[in-house]
């Protein structure tokens, strides 16, 4: 057999998330444990979404963990560049190959015919997809309107009828009836490739051997399959993992449970505890043992091993392992060491000391001062959110709406930070005085403590989304019903407050 090729593919959009983590493990270990390579490929074709910040947040968190990739964007290989941003040409020639064989097509259908005909086929509970309308146009009208500088995308043409048979590496075997797939977008309006098309080319032209990704892209396959039968190629072992979820087994969300790699970071868990845990979800040790290395689980990995059932990622769980890190694991002195370099990082004490320095009377006054910075939660007493003249429907409604605002902010400066509670708050016809008390209290505990705005910038999204969300949980929560109504009152905001919907 050819040397072991394995991938990781993160889009630079967000947040670094576990998920993230959890397949570049599982990747990781099949490669290595084999003498294989792990490649790690950024996503960029979501050219409005994608960002340089968010593309470094997800590799230094990686590194964090002790994740390494042996070819990628920052360590370079034979088979770059690894980022599909710098790949344009590349596609350009292989989509022009597609089309000179017909398995591909242009599509001129406007955005407003596209989602008139989604309507019609909701309403007539039909099969939602595109319906070919421009499948059979002349190659004379399609040289006119292409002439004529006609918008348009360029999509795969797939079987009419039958099934596309794949076998996946935990599952067997997998039929999908073609007339559930959709004619998909290879190359958008914008030259740049879709995920579907730009994954398959890469995977082949980096000599990918195994898929392993998330359940969630079982049913994406046949449009891959059919990819690599139009160009001849042979297709990967495909391997779909089962979805990391929430103790009460829905899908793994940041609306239930922390799942940015850097909330784990800032709250001090150590990393190898977070590997360990990521190790354990649907995944065991031939002596059933619960703490280990990577090294350990590389060592004796087989994918065989994963069970199909939903991996449950239980913070508790989690915080319970990393206790027995930090007790058995840590002498004296890396304890020390390591909760200094945790609590007195250097770049967060220089920002935060101006908002403590007016304050301070003697050295003892820091702590105190200082205490949320050093914090992952902070106590809460539902007493401290009581106000003159807001009730706790108010203070939620300022909590939850802070939140979603918080969620769109591409830039946690605090100029960024300010300008967008102030719209917030004029927004909700609150003074901005009246605006922030609850906001003093979810952050610091205290009605009265440093800047909440500086407070907030310093700690970033991942911390200060868990403290607001514990206020709400202090308060009584957010049922579902009133989830809803929150939803629709943030959505019906003045234009711009809102930047974009909750979801």
């Amino acid at each position: 057999m050819s040397q072991i090729r394995t991938r990781i593919a993160p889009s630079p959009t967000g947040d670094p998330h576990v998920g993230t983590a959890y397949i570049a493990l599982f990747n990781l270990c099949f490669a290595h444990q084999q003498n294989g390579k792990l490649i790690l490929r950024i996503e960029d074709t979501d050219q409005v979404r994608s960002s340089a910040s968010s593309e470094q947040a997800i590799l230094d968190s990686l590194h964090w963990l002790g994740l390494e990739w042996d070819e990628g964007p920052d360590k370079g290989g034979d088979f770059g560049p690894y980022r599909q941003s710098e790949r344009r040409a590349i596609y350009k020639e292989h989509i022009d190959l597609l089309l000179e064989r017909e398995e591909a097509f242009h599509c001129f259908c406007s955005t407003e015919r596209l989602d008139s005909l989604r309507q019609q086929q909701m309403q007539d509970k039909q099969q939602l997809g595109y319906d070919g309308h421009c499948l059979h146009l002349s190659q004379e009208e399609v040289t006119a309107k292409l002439e004529a500088g006609v918008e348009h995308v360029v999509r795969m043409k797939v079987p009419a009828t039958g099934e596309c048979d794949f076998n996946d590496l935990l599952r067997g075997e997998v039929r999908i009836a073609w007339s559930q797939i959709d004619m998909q977008v290879l190359i958008k309006s914008d030259g740049m490739p879709t995920y579907h098309f730009a994954n398959v080319v890469d995977d082949h032209l980096m000599q990918i051997s195994h898929v392993i990704r998330g359940e969630e892209w079982i049913n994406s396959v046949p449009k891959h399959v059919r990819l690599y039968q139009a160009f001849g190629w042979e297709a990967p072992i495909f391997c779909h993992m089962p979805l990391l979820r929430n103790p009460d087994k829905s899908k793994l969300s940041k609306r239930k449970n922390p799942t940015s790699i850097n909330y784990y970071r800032d709250m001090g868990y150590l990393p190898q505890a977070v590997v360990n845990y990521l190790g354990m979800m649907g995944w065991t040790m031939p002596s059933g043992e619960e703490k280990f290395t990577l090294q350990d689980m590389q060592e004796a990995f087989a994918i065989e091993r994963v069970s199909l059932g939903g991996p449950i990622f239980d913070v508790e769980k989690l915080s319970w392992l990393n206790g027995k890190y930090i007790r058995e694991d840590l002498s004296d002195e890396d304890f020390v060491a390591a909760y200094m370099s945790w609590a007195l990082d250097a770049d967060k004490i220089k920002r935060v000391t101006p908002m403590i320095k007016q304050r301070v009377e003697r050295f003892a006054d820091v702590a105190d001062l200082a205490f949320q910075y050093v914090s992952g939660l902070v106590p809460l007493d539902p007493k401290s959110f009581e106000h003159k003249k807001l009730s706790t429907e108010d203070s939620v409604r300022i909590l939850q709406f802070t939140l979603w605002r918080l969620e769109t902010l591409g830039d946690f400066s605090r100029e960024a930070v300010e300008e967008a509670l102030q719209n917030l708050s004029a927004a909700m016809g609150l003074k901005i005085r009246d605006f922030l008390f609850p906001l003093f209290v979810a952050m610091s505990g205290r009605a009265v403590s440093t800047s909440v705005i500086e407070s907030i910038s310093v700690m970033g999204l991942d911390i200060t989304r868990a403290r607001l969300r514990q206020a709400l949980e202090v308060q009584g929560g957010v049922s579902k019903k009133q989830l809803k109504k929150l939803e629709k009152d943030y959505r019906e905001l003045p234009s711009g407050a809102e930047s974009t919907d909750p979801d």
